[in-house]
């Protein structure tokens, strides 16, 4: 099973696709789709640039992400890292 994700044009924040190929900010809203299904809804959210910028599927075990990319995917369905690791920033 697989989930569509991209960074999101007017914040670069991570995304998902969700219900009726929408943006989703959590990765538990996402659509969970299967190989075919997966790629015609890749092929059509890739289609609007002005949303979804370098959309791709991702593995997953129910919203989990499996396979290969699943640590990067992990850390990404988190949230921003920058910021959290340094109290007060940097300077």
């Amino acid at each position: 099973m697989k989930i569509v994700t991209a960074n999101r044009l007017s914040d670069g924040r991570v995304i998902y696709v969700g219900i009726d190929n929408q943006p989703v900010e959590r990765i538990d809203q996402a659509s969970v789709l299967d190989e075919a299904t997966a790629e015609i809804v890749l092929a059509e959210v890739a289609g609007r640039p002005d949303i979804f910028v370098n959309p791709y599927a991702v593995e997953v075990e129910g919203h989990t992400p499996s396979g290969r990319d699943r640590l990067k995917e992990r850390i990404r369905s988190a949230g921003p890292t920058v910021g959290h690791s340094v109290a007060g920033g940097v300077g």
